[in-house]
């Protein structure tokens, strides 16, 4: 019995450039089957950087900032000062002293529907941190501090716009 050595030969991975195919590089050891005619081409493409024109969007705390100031300008009823163009303030006409609220409930000076909108925008917030009150359900101290303080902010703007409606019917 005759023994054969085992040679271990270093097998070296080769590149395949262009549009050789790995089967043109092994061409002479193993034939191919559909010859010329029928090749795959190796494509390479280039990486190129296009520039891109992203808008960059706004965070979240951005866009309730606008939404925000939108409602407390259509709480002021800017619409109501554009068209009807009441007058800033007015006097009392038999002392001359200013007022602040217009004696007819359906008229109103520019100062006194601003003050207004300022108590609403603060009730608004009131509800706010009642809401951000149920987010933190966990911590009870966060949670009570933003209760009392919702509730005092929509109380302290309902008792005030109530005064200025009954000093208006008064």
């Amino acid at each position: 019995m005759r023994k054969e050595r085992s040679t271990k030969t270093k097998l070296v991975k080769e590149e395949v450039i262009g549009s050789e195919t790995v089967f043109e590089k092994i061409k002479d050891k193993t034939p191919w089957v559909f010859g010329k005619t029928l090749r795959k081409p190796k494509l390479l493409f280039p990486d190129i950087k296009r520039p891109r024109m992203d808008m960059p969007l706004p965070g979240k705390s951005i866009a309730a900032i606008v939404v925000y100031i939108a409602l407390f300008l259509l709480q002021t009823g800017i619409v109501y000062l554009i068209i009807r163009n009441p007058p800033a303030m007015g006097s009392d006409p038999r002392s001359g002293a200013p007022m602040f609220l217009y004696p007819d409930i359906n008229e109103s000076f520019i100062i006194e529907g601003i003050v207004a909108s300022i108590f609403i925008f603060l009730c608004s917030l009131g509800f706010i941190f009642l809401y951000q009150a149920s987010q933190y359900v966990y911590n009870k101290n966060i949670a009570i501090r933003y209760l009392i303080v919702g509730i005092l902010l929509i109380l302290i703007a309902f008792a005030t716009l109530q005064a200025m409606i009954d000093q208006k019917l008064s």
